[in-house]
């Protein structure tokens, strides 16, 4: 065959290999998780425009002092020593459905089960294996991700506090559907509770300083410093934290956030919190603004009026260039000499909201990671 034919040929196959892979891709993002989210024209806030969302102080996301693709590929596929556990991590699986009120559960990361008052709330849930749009990739560490949808119980408020993979995940959602009443979301990310088959009459979504009252609840939506987006366009749907208000008890769950003046402005806004879940890990110099470092989580703490402090965002996906169990360690030492008290139970150990004495090992350091 000429030299030309064949080249043909190879340019034929080619091209026929390039539209299957492309055909193959596609559909593969027809999958319900990788729906885009649809929000509405924001001509009255000052958060949006350009098209997306913006924090309210001036942060960049990212101080690039390397390209995307080298933060990409750091991110997906980067070994860094002692980022992850050498050996499962130890946990606690409590029953759920047995569960004493005012009690919080970690799952790990910044997955909560709350019983408050008499009723259920769910944060953030995510019970996959791995928390990436690429599959087999950010897996869980072992022994940390201990909680599937059958261990857990009628959930009267289930909170959303952005949509990125390792908050906002599909199959738990899914597998959680005939127990979820009432959903609540930032502007724009109950647009994916819709595409995903849910009754807009079960979803509260709103901006920062919203709030639903409900059966003698305040579920406040709160602002955060962070970012939002599930592919490469960014800042579609807003980002928020929440304060969950009682008769009897008050709860701040700060999502992601870099540390800002809005901590501040919050606590004088609503009065202080009995306990403040706040994120402590997967920071990096690349990224100051958008999360915390230990130390920026214990002046956030602070700022809130905290009598408690719950750290989460840790212990169950390498995300930055840390070692695994430093966010404890260094909050840990940043919480000595606080007006707060630091809470640190293993996975799946209950919290006891109304029992100021109860203490919890240093189980990230005591030896209890076996191999």
């Amino acid at each position: 065959m000429p030299i030309g034919s064949k080249l043909k040929h190879g340019i034929r196959y080619l091209i026929i290999f390039i539209a299957l892979v492309t055909l193959l891709l596609f559909a593969w993002l027809q999958q319900p998780q990788y729906a885009s989210p649809v929000v509405e024209p924001q001509p009255d806030n000052p958060l949006y425009r350009d098209g997306q969302f913006h924090n309210a102080e001036m942060a960049p996301p990212v101080t690039r002092t390397q390209s995307r693709l080298t933060l990409w590929y750091r991110f997906l596929f980067g070994k860094d020593e002692g980022a992850q556990p050498d050996g499962a991590l130890p946990s606690q699986k409590t029953d759920l459905h047995k569960l004493a009120d005012n009690a919080v559960i970690w799952m790990g990361h910044s997955s909560y089960f709350i019983r408050l008052d008499g009723k259920n709330y769910l944060l953030d849930p995510v019970f996959s294996d791995y928390a990436s749009p690429v599959p087999h990739t950010n897996v869980a560490f072992r022994g940390s991700n201990i909680y599937r949808a059958d261990d857990i119980p009628h959930i009267d408020y289930l909170l959303i506090t952005h949509d990125h993979w390792d908050h906002l995940d599909y199959p738990t959602i899914n597998a959680l559907r005939g127990k979820i009443g009432q959903i609540v979301t930032p502007t724009g990310v109950g647009s994916y509770f819709e595409k995903w088959g849910f009754s807009r009459d079960n979803i509260f979504e709103g901006g920062w300083n919203s709030v639903l009252k409900k059966e003698g609840v305040e579920i406040h939506i709160l602002p955060a410093q962070h970012f939002s987006g599930r592919f490469f366009k960014r800042n579609q749907t807003l980002w928020a934290s929440y304060a969950i208000i009682t008769p009897h008890h008050r709860l701040y769950l700060g999502g992601d956030s870099g540390y800002g003046k809005h901590f501040k402005a919050i606590a004088d806004k609503l009065g202080g919190f009995d306990v403040a879940i706040l994120e402590c890990g997967q920071y990096d110099k690349q990224w100051p603004f958008i999360h915390m470092a230990p130390e920026d989580t214990a002046r956030a703490a602070s700022d809130l009026q905290a009598k408690a402090v719950l750290p989460s965002h840790n212990s169950k996906f390498k995300l930055a260039h840390h070692r695994w169990n430093e966010p404890i360690a260094r909050l840990t030492a940043a919480s000595a000499n606080q007006p707060w008290r630091l809470l640190t139970p293993k996975i799946g150990e209950p919290v006891e909201l109304d029992n100021t004495r109860q203490t919890f090992s240093r189980w990230w350091d005591d030896g209890s990671v076996n191999p």
